[in-house]
């Protein structure tokens, strides 16, 4: 059976994904990675899950927490996920990425790991969210510029990255849909007097708050009509299992960059 390396164990999504892997018939845990300074260090990662013992002691160190594994699932931070990377890029174990917030300068070198090791990056590992995707292309693609497009998205109050991954992911789709970038569309910030609304910006409102697993909600606003595309994780788990068929489905494949869209075959 697959072996599975969990990057960011003392994470809400790491304790989810040790759930998912432990609940799973066909993986087996055999790496949990915490921070130098985490309070996980020397436990087993089931206890920190609250699922029970595992047998996998929860390590700061990289070379053991990839030992053995077939791949890995990296929920850490943007810094982090990229020496993460380097480290299984090294022993050749295939990445699955759920970290949010990733720079240009990040983006770049899992571009260039991705070369000689297959890699996943997606900003919601969710299967409804990734199908959501696709329903945003098309709509925007049908909808010309004389329907604005606004993106609603809303989370804990302990997400430190706003607008979301997920957000930014579909207002890309959404301007690239239209033959636009969202560096030249994209609208952040509104305050004071704004003046009329630019022809084809994309906006964006972000919710912070109490313990909102997540949602994200695109409208389409026409003259005498709208139209809103959304989605509501009510459980964090859901990214959990989508991370997790994610790496079930990345073993075995050729170097390169993928994403969820590849997973779903859509």
């Amino acid at each position: 059976m697959p072996h599975v390396a969990v990057l960011g164990v003392n994470g809400r999504m790491g304790r989810c994904l040790v759930r998912s892997i432990r609940e799973s018939a066909d993986l087996i845990l055999s790496g949990a990675l915490a921070s130098p300074n985490s309070s996980a260090l020397g436990r087993d990662a089931g206890d920190v899950a609250e699922a029970g013992p595992i047998g996998v002691t929860v390590t700061a160190d990289r070379v053991e927490a990839l030992a053995g594994a077939d791949v890995a699932i990296d929920f850490t931070l943007p810094g982090a996920a990229v020496e993460n990377l380097e480290a299984a890029a090294a022993r050749q174990v295939p990445m699955v990425i759920g970290t949010t917030g990733l720079q240009e300068a990040a983006q770049a070198a899992i571009r260039r790991l991705s070369h000689g090791l297959p890699v996943l990056v997606a900003p919601n590992m969710s299967l409804g969210v990734n199908l959501l995707f696709s329903l945003v292309d098309r709509a925007a693609t049908a909808l010309g510029e004389d329907y604005d497009i606004e993106v609603f998205e809303a989370h804990h109050r302990n997400k430190v990255d706003a607008p979301s991954g997920t957000a930014l992911r579909i207002a890309e789709i959404a301007a690239g849909a239209r033959g636009r970038l969202l560096a030249d569309v994209g609208i952040h910030t509104r305050a004071g007097q704004t003046g009329p609304r630019p022809r084809g910006g994309i906006g964006f409102a972000v919710v912070r708050g109490g313990d909102i697993v997540g949602e994200h909600r695109v409208t389409y606003a026409g003259i005498g009509e709208s139209l809103e595309i959304a989605h509501r994780a009510t459980d964090r788990m859901t990214f959990a299992y989508g991370a997790v068929t994610a790496a079930r489905w990345i073993i075995g494949r050729p170097p390169g960059l993928y994403g969820m869209a590849d997973v779903l075959g859509i």
